[in-house]
């Protein structure tokens, strides 16, 4: 179920962003925000800078992370749709009467937690979850670890590396392991140079005559060989090893053309549940899809 904004009901981002709240809690946003052209107070969504200090003001007033910073041109992702995410696929542990099970028991996985570790603070702060987050970039571990210790959830949430790029849970997850979830954001380009024609295309749209990256990303965050694609097949393949470390495996799928090979690769390794869930927010939309060897 979503709301007319197309975010999930518990999503707290679903009515827009209240700067006069937002900068009373976090002065340092105040000079980023300006009327825009219909009269309203917003930012400048083309400028990193601006960006980054409202996700740190919107995870400070609503998930009470009172330090937070990344390195320079790392991903800035936006906070709703990272909301809406851990939102959704929450509800796969909700039972019968649509209770979805908190506290440290619980168990999540992020692949690629990346220098901002946004899942982790907002799956913690929503529902007191235990996370582990994994990560091949040795500058965004120790950011994101920064970023732990700084908000001193060190008890809550830990980090893992991958050394090997060419691997997802292998290496991560051990025999003695049980995920109940496990979340990623892949990379969808399938090389630097569509990642900046990605871009390009979205500058054009928003009418951004700079060639910039207000969100931010490094290689590895933006694009692999094979793109979303073949990222997902592969997160597919090595799931079937870990299918009884974990209830929920899940991946944000950002083109719909990924659709099909996904679903066939997950016929070949036979599960026993799959969902898609849809999301929209403004003109983006993208979904997840979640697998379960579990009946």
């Amino acid at each position: 179920m979503k709301d007319k904004a197309g975010l999930h009901p518990r999503n707290k981002h679903k009515s827009g962003y209240d700067f006069k709240e937002l900068v009373k809690s976090s002065p340092e946003l105040f000079p980023f925000v300006s009327k825009n052209k219909f009269g309203t107070d917003s930012i400048d969504f083309s400028n990193p800078q601006a960006v980054k200090a409202l996700n740190a003001a919107l995870l400070k007033f609503y998930y009470h992370i009172s330090s937070w910073d990344i390195p320079k041109d790392y991903l800035c992702p936006p906070i709703p749709g990272r909301a809406d995410y851990i939102h959704h696929i929450a509800d796969l542990l909700a039972d019968k009467n649509g209770i979805i099970p908190k506290g440290l028991s619980i168990k999540m996985l992020d692949i690629g937690v990346g220098a901002n570790c946004v899942y982790p603070l907002i799956a913690h702060a929503e529902y007191e979850w235990s996370i582990v987050g994994s990560e091949v970039d040795p500058v965004a571990l120790v950011s994101a670890n920064k970023i732990i210790k700084d908000n001193a959830l060190d008890s809550s949430i830990t980090l893992r590396e991958q050394k090997d790029k060419t691997k997802i849970f292998e290496n991560i997850i051990s025999n003695d392991d049980f995920f109940h979830l496990t979340v990623c954001n892949p990379p969808f380009h399938s090389s630097a140079l569509e990642a900046r024609e990605g871009t390009n295309r979205k500058n054009k749209n928003l009418g951004i005559k700079k060639n910039v990256l207000n969100f931010g990303g490094q290689n590895n965050e933006l694009w692999c060989e094979g793109g979303e694609v073949a990222f997902i097949l592969k997160m597919i393949q090595e799931s079937v090893r870990y299918k009884k470390n974990c209830l929920w495996f899940s991946t944000l799928v950002s083109k719909s053309t990924t659709l099909p090979s996904v679903y066939e690769e997950l016929k070949k390794v036979n599960i026993a549940r799959i969902r898609t869930i849809d999301m929209t927010q403004g003109q983006k939309k993208s979904r997840i899809v979640a697998w379960s060897f579990q009946a």
